[in-house]
């Protein structure tokens, strides 16, 4: 059973949907979305990212900028910048990019069917970035991005989703990346109690995207639940603001990977070690890899591409991942990183800023040798998530990006 709970959204007016509707809040630093937002007065990065209305360096960790998210939002709602649905809804909301779209349902998902992994995981979370986001919600006393949820599709969903979109949709914008966001409104109740008993057939939610913000809901909830007398477990912090996709129109772009050096050894010698577990074949082109279990390398100003030998390759959700057998074959024992969430020597790449990205920051010196990946599969990420397994650090690219700021869920 998957819970889909309609709710009583705030939302833009449709004159400034358009203006306010922005990139998730960690896809940027904070420079940059100061940036982004100036001359900007309707940026929904004034709520997520409230420093930037701040002095320039203030911690963006302090409470101060948490109350200003709060001051931004609320003032937002007051000066009739956001409206409230009469009553509980759900809402279609399509992303189009490059000729491709996906469709989703927003709603909301249940903090019980997390705590009881009926949504399921496939990465681990860092403490520190959860507490930002409970504070941001804590403070807000709100859900203000999406959490991107995906589920086995549907026949009987997809067809009420296509009547839905059928007819005249809200808002229909496209942002300054290219993608055309386009919501409608479903608050005809027979539909509405339709999807709600549907979604009850479904056995699973699984997260693409937005582990972090998800756990920090969840536990704005609990503590909300600590503190409620007579907590009866339909109150509205029970739930949390969600978009659901069907997993086979989710797009999962290559995450590609960088190193600062070879730990110490000539190019000569790594090339030799990597032969021992690679067909190494060089290329007089950029890279980008076209089949799983091979990889693109760019060292010394020269492509080469990597194909996995049979003896490195392994039927396991995890280790059988191209992300686990670079890191494991090559990463921890040739270059001598363990850990790549903490390493310094490390960092990656997401494949929308293609393979140029990886060129120009090894030609410049900042870093020694760039992989080219792979991307991850839908099926490999939901069997992980299936096995209770959890994949490497940064696996998946999604793309498109939800945009923030044009579904508010309010806890009370």
């Amino acid at each position: 059973m998957a819970v889909l709970h309609p709710f009583k959204g705030y939302r833009p007016t449709k004159e400034l949907c358009a203006a306010i509707a922005a990139l998730p809040y960690d896809v940027m630093s904070s420079a940059e979305a100061r940036e982004m937002v100036e001359g900007d007065p309707y940026s929904f990065l004034h709520v997520d990212r409230a420093e930037v209305d701040l002095p320039l360096g203030t911690d963006m960790y302090s409470p101060e900028v948490y109350r200003k998210a709060a001051d931004n939002l609320n003032g937002m709602i007051e000066r009739g910048i956001y409206i409230q649905d009469k009553k509980p809804v759900l809402y279609v909301y399509r992303l189009t990019m490059d000729g491709r779209s996906q469709t989703g349902l927003v709603g909301c998902s249940s903090v019980d069917e997390y705590l009881n992994n009926k949504i399921k995981k496939h990465e681990l979370t860092r403490a520190d970035k959860e507490q930002d986001r409970i504070n941001h919600v804590a403070a807000c006393n709100a859900n203000t991005g999406p959490i991107f949820l995906t589920y086995r599709g549907r026949a009987d969903i997809d067809k009420i989703i296509a009547y839905v979109t059928e007819g005249v949709p809200e808002y229909d914008f496209v942002s300054e990346d290219g993608v055309e966001h386009t919501v409608w409104v479903i608050d005809d109740d027979n539909t509405v109690n339709t999807l709600v008993e549907l979604f009850k057939n479904i056995e699973s939610l699984y997260i693409a995207d937005g582990h972090h913000r998800n756990a920090s809901a969840v536990k704005v909830a609990l503590k909300k639940r600590e503190a409620a007398a007579g907590f009866g477990g339909e109150e509205e912090f029970n739930f949390y603001l969600s978009v659901l996709f069907p997993e086979d129109q989710l797009h999962i772009m290559d995450y590609n990977r960088l190193v600062k050096d070879l730990n110490g050894m000539s190019e000569g010698e790594f090339l030799s070690s990597l032969a021992e577990k690679f067909d190494i074949e060089p290329c007089n082109a950029a890279v980008k890899p076209n089949a799983a279990h091979t990889f693109g390398m760019y060292l010394g100003g020269k492509w080469y591409l990597l194909k996995a030998k049979d003896c490195i390759i392994k039927d396991d959700a995890v280790d059988g991942l191209d992300v686990s057998i670079l890191q494991n074959e090559v990463l921890l024992p040739l270059l001598g990183i363990g850990d790549a969430r903490t390493d310094k020597r490390i960092d990656f790449v997401g494949g929308i800023r293609g393979i140029e990205e990886l060129e120009r920051r090894v030609d410049s010196g900042e870093m020694y040798l760039a992989f080219s990946m792979y991307p991850t599969s839908m099926e490999e990420l939901l069997r992980v998530a299936d096995e209770g397994k959890i994949m490497p650090p940064k696996s998946t690219w999604f793309e498109p990006k939800l945009r923030s700021g044009i579904f508010i869920h309010k806890l009370d």
